[in-house]
C-alpha cells in the first residue's frame, strides 16, 4: 500500500462520520466503540481497497495482505488468542459494509479460522465439542458457497437429510455426533462440485474471504437491488473482520435483532426477536421463527436490561431509530452492528413526528427526516370490511402468519424468485411464497406485489427487505405446508398451486383465498403525516399542484394537499366507448368541414341540430352535430372540475393528444372490412367502414407524436379549440352565476412559434369575450402555453409577450431534447444506457438537469425578461420526483404539478429543497 493513503483503520480510529469511507457497518462499529459499548475488536478494509481491487483488474491491491496480517497479529495481541492455534483458536467474522445499507445483498463469512485441528481446539476452549463443530459446519456451508461458489442449495438438501435421519426439526437439535459427520458431508460437496477442498490453512482463508467480499459488490442481487434503489455502482463496499463472538455454546447465549422502535407503526418500544444457543444468521435467514426479545426480560434479566439502555442510548446518540444486531456469549452481551433502521412508511413518519414532540430532533430535521417517496406508500391499499367479511363466511381464510410490512395484495402465486421476476415484469401481479427467503430471491421480491413465507420473523431477511421497499408481507406462517415438489402448499385442507390467486394482508398476517377489493385510505385520517406535512408547507416555496382530468380527481388532489389543478388534459375527457365514437366523426370529418365553413362564412354551424339542412353537406352536418355534442359533455366536464377547486387555479389544456389515439386502428379496421367482403357481411356496415377508412387513409400521418396535434390542430381545425374555450368561459359563467368563484388558465400546447400563440390568442380571446358579453359576466382569466420543444424555450422571450403563464411540459421536452420516443426508448435501450452508464438515470423520471434543465433555465429566464412575474411551473410526470423538484426550487420556477397521489412527495420534497438552499 502507498504511504500517503491509509487502507486499514482500527475500530479505535473510526467515527459515524467516516461512512464514505468505512461503509456504514464499519463507521458505527467505530463510533460504538468511541462510545464505550462493549463491541467485539476489529479492523475495517475501506471502500476505497474495493474500488482499487477492480480498478486492477480484480487483483488485491499490493501491500494490501501484508497489512492486512500485521492488523490481525494486532487482534492476536487485543485478545491473547492466535489465527490457526489449534491450542488457543482466534476466529473471525469477514463481513461486508456499503455506505448504504443494502441488507443481505453482499456477502458475509462467519467462522473463519476453523478446520480439523482448530476445531478440537475450540471445543476445548468451549468445553463443548457440539457448538465447536456447529461452527466448523456453518462455516463449510458458507465459505463453499460465497469463495467456493458451491450452490447453498447443496447443503441445504445435505442438512434437511441429516436432520430427517435424526428424527429432529431444527438445527441446535443436532447432536454433536450427527454434526462431526455432517461436516464431513459438507467436505466431500464441496469437493464433488468445484473439485477442490476449503483451504486448511485459516491465512488462505482470511484472503480468499477478503476477495469474495469484494466480489459481492458486483453480484446481481447487489447490482439489481442498487439498480431498484438508485444507489451508484462506483462507492464499492468495506470490509469488517472482527473477532468472532458466538451465540450457539448453550441456553446460555444468544443472538437477536432489536429496533428502537417498532419498524411497521413507529410505535415507540423495544421490538425485536431473540434465538436462543443460534447464530446471527439463524435470525436473519428465518430458519427457525424466533422469540420475541421481550422474552428475554425472564431468561436474562440483566441482559435485557443491560440491552434496551444501551438500545436507548444509540438511539438518543443517533437521534434516530436504531436497528441492533446483539450476540449473548455465555451471559456477556456484545453488540454486533447498529444503524437507521429500514422501517415502513408510517413508522418513518410517525417516529419523526414523536422525536420532534421529545425534542429529540427539530421540525426541520423531521422534514429532512423522512424520504419523500415514502408518502406514497403511506396510503397503502387495504381490504374492503365487506369484501374481507365475504371472504371469511365463504371459508378462504386459509392461514395467519406474522404481519411484518403492511398493506393489502392480490397475485398470483409463485414459488421460484426466478419465475416471480419474469411473471412480474410481464405485468402480472404476483405473490412469492416461500418457506424462508434469502438475498439471492430479490430478483422476485422487486416484481412481487407481496411477500409469503412459512418461517422467520419480523426481522428476518424477508420481512426487512419489504418493510425497506415498502411491500406487503407476511413471514412465520406455519400453518402452511409445501409440497414434495415445491409446486404446491396446504393450508386449512386446501391446497394452493402455482398460479392460484391469493391475497394477503401485511397489517393482520391473514392470508385469503381468492381475489378480495381493496380501498385506498385518505390523508385526512393519518394525524402524523398531516402535522408533518403542515410543517413542510411552512418551509416550501414552491407551489404544490396536481394533474386531475375528472371531478374525482379534482377531489382527491385536494384530499392530498394539492393547491389548484397545474394540468387537466382535455383529451382525457374523450376516453370512454361513449365519448370516443363522438371524437372520432369530429376528427374524421374535421377538415373538410372546416374547408366548406371556410368557403361559406355566413353559415352559422355553430347551432347545428339533429335536422339536416339542404344547404349543408351529410359531412359538415354529422361534424358539427358531433362537436356540438362534445361541448355539451365539456361543459359538464369543465364545471365540475372548476367547482370543486374553487377559488384555486386550474390550468385547462386545450386538445393535444396525437389523432391516431382516438381513431380506429388501421390494421383492424382493413382486417374488418375484409372479413366483411368475404362473408358478404352487411353492405351498409361494408360502406361505413369504407368511408372510415377513406378518411382514416387521409388522416395517416408517419410520425404522429410530432404531427397533426397541439396548436397545430388548434389552427387548422378551429372550430375544436373554439368549442373548448366556449365550454369553459360557459362554466365559469354558470358556477358565478351560483356565487362561486373560479380560477381558470387555458393553456395552448406543443407551441414552437410566437405566431402560433398570437393567432391563437386572439381567436380564442375573441370567442372568451363573446361568451361573457352573451352572459352578462366578468371572468377574470389567463391564456398562456405549454413549452414541450426546444425552439420554445430559445424563443420564450418571444413567446411571452403573448402568454400569461409558461407550463413545461417535461415529458415532451425531455422526447424532443433527446429524439427519443418515450416508448419505444423505454422497451428497447433506455435501461442497457443506464445499467451501461451512458446515463445516469431515467431522464423521464428525472429532469436532465444539464440538457432539458439547461433549456428550462433558459426559457424562464428569457420569459421574465420579457414579461417581469410571469408565471412558470412544470406538469409533467417531473414533478413528482423528488430530484426533478429540487431542480425547479433551484430554477426559481413557481409550482410544480404532479399526478394527486404523489402530492404529499411533493410537499415534502419542496421544503426538503428549501431546507437545503437555506442552509
Amino acid at each position: 500500500m502507498t504511504e500517503s493513503r491509509k487502507y486499514i483503520y482500527r475500530f479505535s480510529e473510526g467515527n459515524a462520520q467516516m461512512r464514505n469511507l468505512l461503509g456504514g457497518k464499519g463507521a458505527n462499529l467505530s463510533e460504538m466503540v468511541g462510545l464505550g459499548l462493549p463491541v467485539p475488536p476489529g479492523f475495517i478494509i475501506t471502500t476505497d481497497v474495493s474500488l482499487e481491487y477492480y480498478k486492477i483488474g480484480k487483483k488485491m491491491p499490493d501491500g494490501l495482505w501484508e497489512d492486512i496480517q500485521a492488523h490481525m497479529h494486532e487482534l492476536e495481541a487485543n485478545v491473547g488468542r492466535k489465527l490457526g492455534d489449534a491450542n488457543n483458536p482466534l476466529l473471525v467474522s469477514v463481513r461486508s459494509g456499503s455506505r448504504f445499507s443494502m441488507p443481505g445483498m453482499m456477502d458475509t463469512i462467519l467462522n473463519l479460522g476453523v478446520n480439523d485441528q482448530v476445531v478440537e481446539g475450540l471445543a476445548r476452549q468451549m468445553n463443548d465439542r457440539r457448538p465447536a463443530f456447529d461452527a466448523y459446519r456453518r462455516f463449510l456451508q458458507i465459505f463453499g458457497d460465497v469463495a467456493m461458489g458451491v450452490p447453498s442449495s447443496v447443503f441445504e438438501e445435505i442438512l434437511e437429510e441429516c436432520k430427517r435421519k435424526a428424527g429432529v426439526q431444527l438445527d441446535h437439535e443436532l447432536s454433536v455426533d450427527q454434526l462431526v459427520p455432517l461436516v464431513d458431508d459438507f467436505k466431500k460437496a464441496i469437493l464433488q462440485h468445484v473439485g477442490g477442498e476449503v483451504p486448511s490453512d485459516p491465512w488462505e482463508q482470511l484472503r480468499q474471504a477478503v476477495l469474495a467480499v469484494f466480489e459481492s459488490w458486483n453480484n446481481p442481487r447487489a447490482t439489481e437491488y442498487r439498480n431498484y434503489r438508485g444507489i451508484p455502482h462506483d462507492l464499492g463496499t468495506a470490509v469488517n473482520i472482527m473477532v468472532m463472538v458466538f451465540g450457539n455454546t448453550g441456553n446460555d447465549s444468544g443472538t437477536g435483532v432489536l429496533f428502537t422502535r417498532n419498524p411497521a407503526t413507529g410505535e415507540r418500544h423495544i421490538y425485536g426477536e431473540y434465538l436462543a444457543n443460534a447464530q446471527g444468521e439463524d435470525v436473519v435467514a428465518g430458519v427457525r421463527t424466533p422469540e420475541h426479545v421481550s422474552q428475554m426480560a425472564s431468561i436474562h434479566p440483566q441482559i435485557y436490561q443491560q440491552l434496551t439502555g444501551l438500545a436507548q442510548q444509540l438511539e438518543t446518540h443517533y437521534r434516530d431509530v436504531q436497528d441492533v444486531e446483539f450476540t449473548v456469549e455465555r451471559g456477556r452481551l456484545y453488540l454486533l452492528q447498529t444503524r437507521s433502521a429500514q422501517r415502513t412508511a408510517a413508522a418513518a413518519v410517525r417516529a419523526a413526528v414523536d422525536m420532534t414532540e421529545e425534542k429529540l430532533i427539530t421540525k426541520d430535521e423531521a422534514i429532512q427526516r423522512v424520504d419523500p417517496e415514502e408518502m406514497s406508500r403511506l396510503l397503502v391499499p387495504r381490504f374492503d370490511e365487506q369484501g374481507r367479511a365475504d371472504a371469511v363466511s365463504q371459508g378462504a381464510l386459509l392461514a395467519r402468519g406474522t404481519p411484518a410490512s403492511p398493506g393489502a395484495a392480490t397475485g398470483h402465486v409463485y414459488f421460484d424468485a426466478t419465475e416471480a421476476a419474469e411473471a412480474g415484469k410481464s405485468g402480472e401481479s404476483v405473490i412469492l411464497v416461500r418457506s424462508e427467503t434469502n438475498p439471492n430471491d430479490i430478483n422476485g421480491i422487486l416484481q412481487s406485489v407481496g411477500i409469503l413465507t412459512s418461517r422467520g420473523g419480523t426481522t428476518s431477511h424477508a420481512a426487512v427487505v419489504t418493510r425497506g421497499l415498502g411491500k406487503v408481507c407476511i413471514v412465520g406462517t406455519e400453518e402452511i405446508s409445501f409440497s414434495r415438489g415445491g409446486a404446491s402448499f396446504e393450508a386449512r385442507g386446501q391446497v394452493v398451486h402455482q398460479g392460484d390467486e391469493i391475497s394477503i394482508d401485511g397489517t393482520t398476517g391473514e392470508v385469503f383465498l381468492g381475489r378480495i377489493p381493496t380501498v385506498s385510505p385518505d390523508l385526512d385520517e393519518m394525524e402524523e403525516a398531516n402535522r408533518l406535512l403542515s410543517w413542510a408547507d411552512e418551509r416550501r416555496r414552491l407551489g404544490i399542484m396536481a394533474n386531475a382530468d375528472t371531478e374525482a380527481d379534482a377531489k382527491r388532489a385536494l384530499s392530498l394537499g394539492a393547491e389548484g389543478i397545474g394540468l387537466c388534459r382535455t383529451e382525457h375527457m374523450f376516453l370512454g366507448p361513449e365519448r370516443v365514437s363522438v371524437v372520432q366523426q369530429v376528427l374524421l370529418n374535421a377538415a373538410e368541414a372546416e374547408r366548406w365553413e371556410k368557403d361559406h362564412p355566413e353559415t352559422d354551424l355553430s347551432v347545428m341540430g339533429d335536422v339536416l339542412s339542404e344547404d349543408v353537406p351529410p359531412v359538415v352536418h354529422t361534424y358539427y352535430r358531433a362537436l356540438n355534442h362534445l361541448e355539451g359533455l365539456q361543459l359538464k366536464d369543465f364545471r365540475d372540475i372548476l367547482g370543486v377547486m374553487g377559488d384555486r387555479p386550474v390550468i385547462i389544456r386545450l386538445l393535444d393528444a396525437p389523432l391516431h389515439e382516438f381513431l380506429p386502428r388501421y390494421e383492424e379496421l382493413v382486417s374488418e372490412i375484409a372479413e366483411l367482403r368475404a362473408s358478404n357481411g352487411s353492405s351498409d356496415a361494408l360502406a361505413e367502414k369504407e368511408r372510415l377508412l377513406d378518411l382514416l387513409e387521409k388522416s395517416r400521418e408517419a410520425n404522429p407524436m410530432l404531427g397533426h396535434r397541439g396548436c397545430r390542430l388548434g389552427i387548422t381545425f378551429p372550430s375544436i379549440y373554439r368549442m373548448q374555450v366556449k365550454a369553459i368561459m360557459s362554466a365559469c359563467c354558470d358556477l358565478i352565476e351560483q356565487g362561486r368563484s373560479v380560477q381558470p388558465e387555458i393553456m395552448v400546447p406543443l407551441t414552437s412559434h410566437v405566431n402560433e400563440m398570437s393567432l391563437l390568442r386572439r381567436r380564442l380571446t375573441k370567442v372568451a369575450d363573446e361568451v361573457q358579453s352573451e352572459r352578462g359576466i366578468k371572468v377574470s382569466y389567463k391564456f398562456g402555453t405549454m413549452i414541450e420543444v426546444p425552439r420554445a424555450a430559445l424563443t420564450a422571450g418571444e413567446i411571452a409577450v403573448e402568454s400569461d403563464f409558461f407550463s413545461f411540459g417535461t415529458n415532451d421536452l425531455t422526447q424532443t431534447t433527446y429524439g427519443y420516443s418515450r416508448d419505444d426508448a423505454e422497451g428497447k435501450f433506455l435501461r442497457a444506457y443506464i445499467e451501461d452508464g451512458i446515463l445516469p438515470n431515467d431522464p423521464f423520471v428525472t429532469i436532465d438537469a444539464d440538457g432539458v434543465g439547461e433549456l428550462i433555465r433558459l426559457g424562464t429566464e428569457r420569459g421574465r425578461q420579457a414579461k417581469p412575474g410571469l408565471e412558470v411551473g412544470i406538469c409533467g410526470e417531473h414533478g413528482g420526483d423528488p430530484a426533478s423538484i429540487d431542480f425547479c426550487h433551484r430554477m426559481g420556477l413557481d409550482y410544480v404539478s404532479s399526478s394527486p397521489f404523489r402530492v404529499p412527495i411533493a410537499r415534502l420534497a419542496a421544503a426538503q429543497a428549501a431546507l437545503r438552499d437555506s442552509a
